[in-house]
């Protein structure tokens, strides 16, 4: 099966209103042009400089996602043209996110990144350190950013249960904030290549899949 093959496959997998992010971070220009050409417009990049880059020759309707960990000091690298930052992890990159969006007069999106899983490496706040810094009103002084919503990596195991687990969690996390957000609060991102029909039984309406529409990646 070809790239659009595999993502016409997935596309009609998804219900109404779920989102799909194309993780195109590794693989080649010529393969997300592929995609682009098959009707995917939104793409998911882990490398603020492959990001960039990509985006210098791409057509520019493309909707570019951050989905990896972001260093404060390469914000500045995608401010200009990025769309979504779906791994905001600290109180330091929303500082940074806001101060390189003011230069560019832009409002960014963002999702809030939240640790559930099991694995210590995995990043994201905490329940308790995001509940701290949302009480403390710094974020509602932050006008050029709008907080779309949370996203999560569940726990990488074979073991359905703890997946289910844990994006159960992450939809009760989700439910529990939109109270203290606008209508723009309606992001729950949970899902990869493995698991996302899982993730969409749990309120998912954005789905990161790479692997299964672009092949296994060249590292």
């Amino acid at each position: 099966m070809n790239i659009k093959e595999r993502l016409n496959r997935i596309k009609a997998s998804l219900p109404a209103g779920v989102e799909l992010v194309a993780v195109s971070k590794f693989h080649p220009v010529e393969s997300l042009q592929e995609a682009y050409d098959a009707g995917q417009r939104i793409f998911g990049e882990s490398r603020p400089q492959e990001m960039a880059s990509k985006a210098a020759v791409l057509p520019k309707d493309i909707v570019w996602t951050m989905i990896g960990h972001l260093q404060t000091n390469k914000v500045k690298m995608i401010a200009p043209f990025v769309s979504l930052i779906a791994s905001v992890d600290s109180e330091r990159l929303v500082e940074e996110i806001e101060k390189q969006a003011a230069k560019y007069d832009r409002v960014i999106d963002i999702l809030l990144e939240v640790h559930i899983a099991d694995e210590e490496t995995k990043s994201g706040w905490s329940e308790q350190e995001l509940n701290d810094y949302l009480a403390s009103g710094k974020l509602a002084t932050m006008s050029h950013i709008r907080v779309r919503g949370v996203m999560t990596i569940a726990t990488n195991t074979d073991d359905e249960s703890i997946i289910r687990r844990d994006f159960k969690h992450i939809s009760e996390i989700f439910t529990s904030l939109k109270p203290r957000f606008d209508a723009s609060f309606d992001t729950l991102s949970i899902g990869m290549s493995d698991d996302y029909p899982i993730a969409i039984e749990y309120g998912s309406n954005m789905v990161r899949i790479g692997t299964a529409i672009f092949g296994t990646r060249n590292y």
